[in-house]
């Protein structure tokens, strides 16, 4: 199938979409919420499909030798889908951003203007390798008014399908527009391009996963991008640091889940601490199973730290891997950062209140941490319920994205025969 074969297919999806996301901007937040518990309870009354179906991905992904880190964003169990359904719960008990009243005034003519919230329309999402975002995407989505063309990674096509067929018929059933929840079925890169060139039916695109998958759509989209961006993020232990919280914090931060975008890859120490830190931290992480790469200070304390080289520091990873670097001041923790970090999560673990507000005021990303790990840039931890991706931008959205970030706003203005 050429391109303009696709095309022609998701214009279908397109239009149908784009008539789904007329009658969804004015859809009762309670039927809104009906859908989204009727979506939570079908995944799990539909568990083991979904799962069977996912079985067939990840069996194809071990065959085709994807790293283990990818087969875990990519796998799905019974608690993952609970977790999954819990999400759909979530987002049903937040309130409904659509119609809010974000300002109001009235001008000396007289005239009452209301600033309020209004969806975006119909928005694309183009995804890597993790199924629950099938299901973030077409909950926040719904929740806030917009239909949804949903385009996930070819290693979890069955997964994507599968699930995407239970969340869609229970929307239906509760009455949400036929055509607001639709997945691309197809793993030809050919329609992601389709995908790009969709204006005439696309409000916005936002791609989620890693920096080859963004870069692609940021520079050949002629939808708007919202851009959700790679996470080089590092953990700075400070010299004053509490050696107890900085050890498990930053074992949290890369072992928990090293293939997700909030994972720490680069671990930053005070040469004030660095003797006393390192060698039992190094350790750890070794037995872990993580492969760390190092500075020549950082090389002296663990025999299994290689050398680090310049393409390290500025690697997302999304493995068993870490960059660790002994700084010689705040200062240089500051400098690093800027150099190499992707305005995603930054950390430090410190006791001196100085140093922690320092760090929050001047580095320059989504969420900074003073005192934990980077790990809880997450919608879901945020209080999201889900969320739709992070974005590392400055326009329109920031950090993990929920409902308000999927919505535009609107004047009402009200008059009593006012001309100018």
């Amino acid at each position: 199938m050429d391109q303009k074969d696709y095309l022609a297919e998701l214009a279908h999806k397109g239009i149908t979409a784009k008539a789904a996301a007329r009658r969804l901007a004015t859809v009762p937040t309670s039927v809104k919420n009906k859908a989204l518990n009727n979506m939570a309870d079908a995944l799990e009354r539909e568990n083991s499909c979904i799962i069977a179906a996912n079985a067939e991905d990840v069996a194809r992904g071990k065959k085709n030798s994807l790293p283990n880190s990818l087969i875990d964003r990519l796998m799905l169990n019974d608690a993952r889908i609970k977790d999954m359904a819990e999400g759909l719960r979530q987002i049903s008990r937040l309130p409904d951003p659509i119609g809010e009243t974000i300002a109001g005034w009235q001008r000396p003519n007289g005239l009452k203007i209301n600033k309020i919230r209004v969806p975006l329309g119909v928005i694309g999402i183009i995804y890597e390798a993790r199924p629950n975002v099938t299901v973030d995407a077409a909950g926040l989505c719904l929740k806030a008014g917009n239909a949804v063309i949903l385009r996930g990674g070819s290693e979890a096509i069955v997964s994507n399908t599968a699930i995407t067929q239970v969340i869609a018929d229970a929307a239906k059933a509760a009455d949400i527009p036929e055509g607001a929840i639709q997945l691309v079925a197809t793993t030809d890169r050919q329609a992601v391009n389709a995908m790009l060139r969709l204006n005439q039916y696309l409000d916005v695109i936002i791609p989620r996963g890693g920096a080859g998958l963004i870069k692609t759509v940021v520079e050949n989209s002629s939808v708007p991008v919202i851009e959700t961006g790679t996470g080089v993020c590092h953990t700075f232990i400070d010299g004053t640091a509490d050696l107890d919280i900085a050890q498990e914090v930053a074992f949290n931060a890369k072992v928990s889940r090293p293939g997700v975008c909030n994972a720490m890859e680069t671990l930053l120490v005070h040469k004030d601490v660095a003797a006393q830190f390192l060698p039992s931290m190094l350790e750890r992480y070794h037995q872990a199973g993580v492969e760390l790469r190092g500075c020549p200070a950082a090389i002296g304390y663990h025999p299994s730290v290689k050398t680090a080289t310049e393409e390290d520091w500025a690697t997302e990873y999304l493995d068993f891997i870490l960059a660790v670097k002994v700084v010689n001041s705040l200062d240089d923790a500051l400098e690093h950062i800027s150099a190499y970090g992707t305005r995603h999560s930054e950390a430090i673990i410190t006791r001196d209140y100085n140093s922690a507000k320092r760090f929050q005021n001047e580095v320059d990303a989504a969420a900074v941490y003073v005192n934990a790990s980077t790990r809880f840039t997450d919608g879901f931890e945020f209080g999201f319920g889900a969320e739709i991706g992070i974005s590392t931008q400055k326009l329109h959205a920031r950090g993990p994205m929920g409902l308000p970030e999927l919505t535009s706003i609107k004047y009402i203005i009200d008059g009593n025969g006012q001309i100018r």
